[in-house]
């Protein structure tokens, strides 16, 4: 998330951008409290402030193969069209991989934080009453340093699951988690009060999923080719986030929330809010989706605005699945994401992070061919000629 800088504008093609009009439509959950409305230009303008020496550049994989999923065989080559298989079966139970890449990009510091833990029995401990498989993943996009981030990414999943609402009531644990992060990144004097954050998390247990959300980093679901968006961009000229920020006696200006940040949720940033306990423009509360993963849903990818800045939700789909069918290395994913946008010149930080929910590359999907014939008379085929002819 950048302050005051103007954002990439580069278009470069990637190659399996020709497919993303050729998918078929995926209806998507509805998100909770969500209004329906269009989201406006996601490319605003943002720089950052000097944080504390950190690494410039960070990448992980990691893997957690559980029983339960069927194995699908890749033939070569990838035709999009063919109507997938019904996602219906109560059997299913994604196997769960994931990879993370990520680069400070042009900015001076690299203010991003994620996290990936692929099974958390092993994570919490083996008395932990939690859903088979489970997995956490999150993406940090700080501002104004790097400590808001940093401490969010430590302690976001510890204050879920010491929630006395966790696991059983799980929206209410992730709820109260987002706000015991907001409090303590206020209380902590070790803490730069001016320093920052989006939180976007995602929960797996068993076979749902749970998308929480404040700011400005986007999930993006990839279902047999077809991108579906799983979390809303809090940008300040968003009109529901708009309509909130002014009901509350916040202004915007030019993109900019009070004229200073561009993004409407985040954690931390105590010198634009008021005292704790008040409700003020800059809302630290998520957002959050929840669905039920069938074997239509082939994989998830988060990742900072960087990366939404200059590349649609479809093509990094696209592109995510045309990768997973070459090499099946969502590490090698996230990496060729990052590099496309750093063609495509964005402005900012870049992290990419990529859940497969099974251990097999995505299918192959064909295009059913017409049994039906045409042919033309020989009247019209006469016709024709006459007209090509007086050409």
């Amino acid at each position: 998330m950048r302050e005051m800088m103007a954002p990439g504008t580069g278009t470069s093609p990637y190659n399996g951008g020709l497919l993303d009009n050729k998918l078929n439509k995926s209806n998507a959950s509805v998100m909770e409290n969500e209004n329906h409305e269009e989201l406006d230009d996601l490319s605003q303008a943002k720089a950052g402030k000097p944080p504390r020496n950190n690494p410039a550049m960070r990448h992980s994989i990691s893997q957690a193969l559980l029983p339960g999923t069927l194995k699908l065989e890749l033939p070569n080559g990838f035709i999009v069209g063919q109507q997938s298989p019904s996602g219906e079966n109560s059997e299913f139970l994604p196997v769960l991989r994931s990879g993370s890449y990520a680069e400070k990009g042009p900015k001076e510091y690299m203010e991003d934080e994620h996290i990936c833990i692929d099974n958390l029995h092993n994570h919490l401990g083996a008395a932990s009453d939690f859903p088979s498989p489970g997995a956490f993943y999150g993406v940090f996009d700080g501002h104004g340093g790097v400590d808001a981030a940093s401490f969010t990414r430590k302690n976001i999943l510890k204050f879920i699951t010491e929630d006395s609402y966790f696991p059983a009531g799980i929206r209410r644990a992730i709820r109260g988690a987002f706000v015991r992060v907001d409090n303590a990144l206020a209380d902590n004097k070790s803490l730069d009060r001016t320093s920052g954050t989006t939180a976007l998390i995602a929960l797996v247990m068993g076979r749902k999923m749970l998308i929480a959300n404040a700011g400005d980093s986007r999930a993006v679901l990839g279902k047999r080719g077809k991108a579906v968006e799983l979390s809303k961009d809090h940008k300040p000229n968003c009109t529901s986030e708009k309509l909130r920020i002014e009901k509350l006696g916040g202004v915007i200006y030019d993109g900019y929330l009070n004229g200073q940040l561009s993004v409407a949720r985040a954690l931390g940033d105590w010198h634009l809010k008021g005292p704790k306990g008040s409700i003020y423009p800059l809302s630290s509360e998520p957002e959050l989706e929840e669905l039920v993963l069938t074997e239509e849903d082939e994989f998830l990818v988060i990742g900072c605005d960087g990366l939404w800045d200059v590349m649609s939700s479809q093509c990094a789909v696209t592109m995510i699945r045309k990768e997973l069918m070459v090499h099946n290395d969502p590490e090698k994913c996230c990496k060729v994401l990052v590099k496309e946008a750093l063609k495509r010149n964005t402005c900012d930080n870049l992290t990419v992070v990529v859940v497969c929910f099974s251990p097999d590359p995505p299918p192959r999907i064909e295009i059913p061919r017409s049994h039906r014939r045409r042919s033309i008379s020989a009247e019209g085929l006469d016709l024709l000629k006459g007209v090509l002819n007086n050409i």
